[in-house]
């Protein structure tokens, strides 16, 4: 045994032990009373564990120049504090750019309380009441008026005293047994209120909060102990409602909603079941289809395969990763694009032995020559990786960590594992042929002769697509209206799931009354008791008050809730473009880099069809565009280079030995050489996204359409796009030499 193999065995030893250690429990496992006995190593995303995804925005368009300059940190340690106060398991708070707020509470159970809670300015005022009319009209400037209970009042505008002064605040009873809030001044905050009531005695005092008047007691004695109460008709989760914001302190300037996401716990366990049943499919699809037609070879690559997943659930439990739903499409794809690197491998070694090789010779042979290739093809696809990450938010951006981690996995495992084992295995004379099955034998298609067609074939759907993407809706719209998510065009879409079917007449009749006639309100063909409203107006907060009063009888459960305003859709869909333009630009300098430039071209025009194909997919079967859509599409354009690298691989290296070919010959024998793994590669990618698409939930069955749709094009445009416009492209026409 060489030093060499040896230090490789104890590479793949110890980061296995890390990786088990690392990885296990990767998820909380329960007692028989279901409680947690051991916590899991990974963190759950939102869209799995249920909770609230908020960016708020400070705005400080009221404030002077001074005031603004630290109103974003002040208001972040304001809500930081009354979301600690609200009782919050491992809540996320951090500033975003200058004036935004990004809140992540996991696990929340009721959304619409937090957010009042978070949002409310809580300025706390005691003002005097005057009675007196002639002191008014001799100031009437010092004076504002305020209703209470319908009784007209007078408030003096001066404030001896704000909530700023409050030490501590909690909810308590009055003496008929009513919730009230209690309040405890600071020193200063005491001295000040001692003396308003000492120096007031028979005059009312306004308790004034955000505006509003909710009581006015008349001061019968001084009171210097720093005590007061609010009182009003408040219920106990409303008292302690406003003790909480009270005592956190009031807002420098008012929160605006720009992002709100919510999902309930219901929907995040249904999407881990069938997230996580889903992944599983596709594995064994895939462990079955290695194990059936490279035999021995296949094996030794499953238990790459489950390698590779034990390392990717560690890596992510050392990052402090969370997994979302994307993610887990993520390890299901990583899945399938680990077995790539193996395919190429095991085609290559089958090449050597055809040619008369030995096993041993033939195993180096074919690591060597696949290496490069391997290479290539895997780091443009983490370029696009980066910058998914780089341009998405949330449950994307768990997305892009899942895929780039498994990238850089999924190469090891092929390269350096799947070696080791076959090392060991020649070096011991284990094994001594290495059979495998081959249903495409060799071939010698004159893919070229057919580009003319084929482009026809592509600018013909393309156009298709455009002037689908173009067209009106069934609600009349075009456009960006028709073909985009909430996510590009801001709005509100709402998923409400009723305790009975109902019908979605009704809920039209019920928010035209509030004027949301124009909402676009869908409902589940397999669940008639979920109803999806999507609308782009301010009043969305309307829509679940008046569906309560409307169906009484008929409880509901919002299952979920994207709210985008206008500013973030427009910065999304700017970021959109710009992943792409990226992508194509990172991927185009690369295969510069590594081939030659006409190369680039060929492969950027390759991709810009697959991307249109898509697109155009999209419109036809009446999809939207939406950031886990953006997420495959980007895969899509980061996948699709992974084939055309390996034909583009094998066109470098027969214009080395086949010098004085014609060109187009050339790339044709190219392509029929490559042709078998061409379609290997693609067909375990694809047996993993139809487990998507038929067990992995509404969540992600767009993503997986895609994704689909830009294996099938992929393939189709590494043939007859990509290679063929490098024949095509301007130059002078000659043979190699």
């Amino acid at each position: 045994m060489t030093n060499n193999l040896k230090w490789k065995i104890g590479l793949v030893l110890v980061i296995v032990a890390l990786a088990c250690i690392f990885a296990y429990p990767p998820f909380d496992i329960l007692d028989k009373n279901g409680n947690v006995w051991m916590p899991g190593r990974l963190k759950l995303g939102l869209d799995l564990k249920g909770g609230m995804h908020l960016v708020l925005r400070v705005d400080t368009s009221k404030l002077d120049e001074e005031s603004r300059k630290d109103a974003a940190e002040r208001a972040l340690e304001v809500v930081r504090n009354r979301i600690d106060e609200f009782g919050v398991s491992e809540p996320s708070i951090q500033l975003q750019g200058r004036d935004k707020i990004l809140i992540q509470l996991p696990g929340i159970t009721d959304p619409e309380r937090a957010k009042e809670i978070i949002g409310r300015t809580a300025l706390l005022e005691f003002k005097l009441v005057e009675t007196d009319p002639e002191k008014r009209k001799e100031n009437p400037e010092a004076y504002e008026e305020k209703t209470l209970d319908d009784e007209t009042l007078w408030l003096e505008k001066s404030t001896p005293l704000t909530g700023a002064e409050i030490k501590t605040a909690y909810m308590g009873m009055d003496s008929i047994g009513s919730p009230d809030v209690r309040l405890e001044f600071k020193s200063k905050g005491a001295k000040i209120f001692s003396k308003i009531t000492g120096d007031n005695i028979g005059r009312r005092l306004a308790i004034v909060l955000d505006g509003k008047v909710h009581s006015a007691p008349v001061i019968k004695t001084k009171i210097p102990d720093g005590n007061a109460q609010i009182t009003g008709q408040f219920t106990a989760e409303e008292a302690t409602d406003l003790a909480i914001v009270l005592k956190a302190g009031a807002l420098p300037a008012p929160l605006v909603i720009e992002e709100d996401r919510t999902v309930s716990p219901s929907l995040g366990k249904d999407s881990i079941e069938k997230g996580v049943k889903a992944a599983i499919a596709g594995s064994i699809l895939v462990v079955a289809f290695m194990a059936i037609y490279y035999m021995f070879a296949g094996i030794v690559a499953n238990l790459a395969l489950c390698l590779n997943l034990i390392i990717l659930l560690a890596a992510l439990s050392l990052f402090r990763a969370a997994l979302t739903l994307p993610g887990i499409a993520g390890i299901a794809l990583t899945m399938g694009m680990a077995i790539d690197a193996n395919v190429l491998i095991f085609e290559r070694i089958r090449e050597e032995l055809n040619i008369g090789k030995t096993l041993g010779a033939g195993i180096i042979a074919g690591y060597k020559k696949a290496f490069l290739t391997i290479f290539d093809s895997n780091l443009t696809t983490l370029i696009t990786g980066i910058i998914l990450f780089y341009v998405g938010t949330g449950p994307v951006r768990g997305f892009a960590v899942t895929l780039s981690i498994g990238i850089i996995i999924s190469m090891f495992t092929a390269i350096v594992v799947t070696r080791v084992v076959f090392d060991l295995m020649t070096l011991r004379q284990k094994i001594t042929r290495l059979k495998m099955l081959r249903f495409i034998k060799e071939t010698h298609i004159g893919f070229i002769g057919k580009r003319k067609l084929a482009y026809a074939l592509s600018i013909i759907f393309i156009l298709l697509g455009i002037g689908s993407f173009f067209m009106k809706g069934e609600d009349g719209r075009l456009g960006i209206k028709k073909n985009f998510g909430i996510d590009f065009t801001g709005g509100t879409l709402q998923h409400f799931r009723f305790n009975d079917p109902v019908e979605i007449n009704d809920i039209r009749a019920s928010l035209k009354a509030i004027g949301l006639g124009s909402a676009i309100i869908q409902q589940d063909k397999n669940e008639p008791r979920d109803i999806i409203v999507r609308s782009y107006s301010e009043k969305f907060e309307n829509i679940s008050r008046k569906l309560k009063e409307d169906f009484k009888d008929n409880s509901f459960e919002i299952i979920s809730t994207d709210i985008v305003g206008p500013a973030v859709g427009k910065d999304l869909r700017f970021r959109a473009v710009i992943a792409i333009l990226l992508s194509l630009v990172g991927i185009g300098l690369y295969v510069s880099y590594r081939f030659e430039p006409k190369f680039a071209v060929g492969g950027i025009v390759a991709l810009l069809h697959d991307a249109l194909v898509s697109v155009g997919a999209l419109a036809i079967t009446g999809r939207e565009i939406s950031l886990p859509v953006l997420a495959a599409l980007l895969t899509v354009i980061g996948y699709s280079i992974n084939d055309t690298i390996v034909i583009f691989d094998r066109i470098r290296e027969n214009m080395k030995l086949k010098a004085k070919s014609d060109f187009a010959s050339l790339i044709d024998h190219s392509i029929n050489q490559t042709l078998s793994r061409t379609f290997l590669t693609s067909f375990t990618v694809f047996l993993v996204l139809l487990a998507l698409y038929f067990l992995g939930g509404e969540v992600i069955n767009d993503f997986a359409f895609v994704m689909l749709i830009g294996v099938i094009t992929g393939t189709y445009s590494t043939i007859f796009i990509a290679a063929p416009i490098i024949v095509d492209w301007p130059g002078k026409k000659k043979k190699r030499g």
